[in-house]
Order: C-alpha cells, then structure tokens, then sequence
C-alpha cells in the first residue's frame, strides 16, 4: 500500500516539473489572459462527482494559467479548444 503511494507521489511530483510554474486564477483572471493571447491554445476538462466543474488550462508568455468553474466559460472565438478527458495539476 504505501508503495503505491510512494509511486503516486512521484508521478505527481514528475508532473509538476514538466509544468513548472502553474497559476491558480478566478475565470475572470483566466479570460483576461485569454483576451491578451490570441489564438491560444485551451485545454478544457469537464468532471465533478456530485455537480459539474470545469477546468481549463492555457499558456502566455511562457507561465501555465489554471482556471476551474461551476459554469462553462464563453471563450473568446480565436482560441482553440482541445478536450481532455481530465486535467491534473498541483493543487495551492
């Protein structure tokens, strides 16, 4: 059992080194940047166990900016969306 965890642990840790820096934002912080960088690349995940949440994560100017949201986000029309199945990042 620990072992598992050991593992875990350092699948999380590999994780966040191939992310570096990841910013934690509110949706509002999210669509500023989005409106700055046109024609981003936005990765969107759709989850939740008891209510929908939204997740979305995007690059500009090299740092990693992390949204989460109880509605979906109207996205500007230049940004390219891909789907993923789930997205993980270090939690604050």
């Amino acid at each position: 059992m620990l072992s598992g965890f050991v593992m875990g642990a350092a699948s999380a840790g590999e994780a966040a080194q191939a992310l570096g820096v990841v910013i934690h934002a509110d949706p509002d912080v999210f669509l500023t940047v989005l409106s700055r960088a046109k024609g981003a690349l936005v990765v969107m995940s759709e989850g939740g166990v008891f209510r929908t949440q939204y997740e979305y994560l995007t690059s500009y100017k090299g740092l990693t900016f992390h949204t989460k949201s109880a509605e979906a986000l109207k996205l500007p029309a230049d940004v390219e969306l891909l789907t993923a199945a789930s997205i993980s990042v270090a939690e604050r």
